[in-house]
């Protein structure tokens, strides 16, 4: 996502990823040998990330991760994408995620317009 601002360094990302994400969310990851192809948290019935290397996209991942979702969140979870991101919109629509709000972007850091979406069985 070229157009999105970024808050944080990379270190800092490190250091969320490794001392908040794989901590206070059940995670997936996805790797070939060493190498980090994608990862999924979800806490609390809702899907907090959802991200697969660029090129890595298309080859299915993404779904064996909505899928290890779905089977951890049988009755259903939300999730907030940007609204400008329309590759990650139609992925989770194609998946049976439906609209439930959009936002301004006053509730996340980047200040990006977004959308609330819903998956329920």
């Amino acid at each position: 996502m070229p157009w999105l601002a970024r808050p944080h360094s990379d270190d800092e990302t490190r250091w969320w990823v490794e001392h908040v994400v794989l901590t206070q969310h059940r995670t997936w990851v996805v790797t070939d040998e060493d190498d980090v192809l994608g990862f999924a948290a979800v806490g609390a019935g809702h899907l907090e990330h959802l991200y697969l290397r660029p090129d890595r996209r298309r080859q299915g991942i993404g779904s064996l991760l909505f899928r290890q979702v779905q089977a951890a969140e049988p009755t259903g979870f939300t999730l907030v994408v940007f609204a400008r991101n329309t590759a990650a919109r139609a992925f989770y629509e194609r998946h049976g995620c439906r609209v439930v709000s959009a936002g301004n972007g006053s509730g996340n850091e980047e200040r990006e317009p977004d959308v609330t979406y819903r998956w329920a069985p």
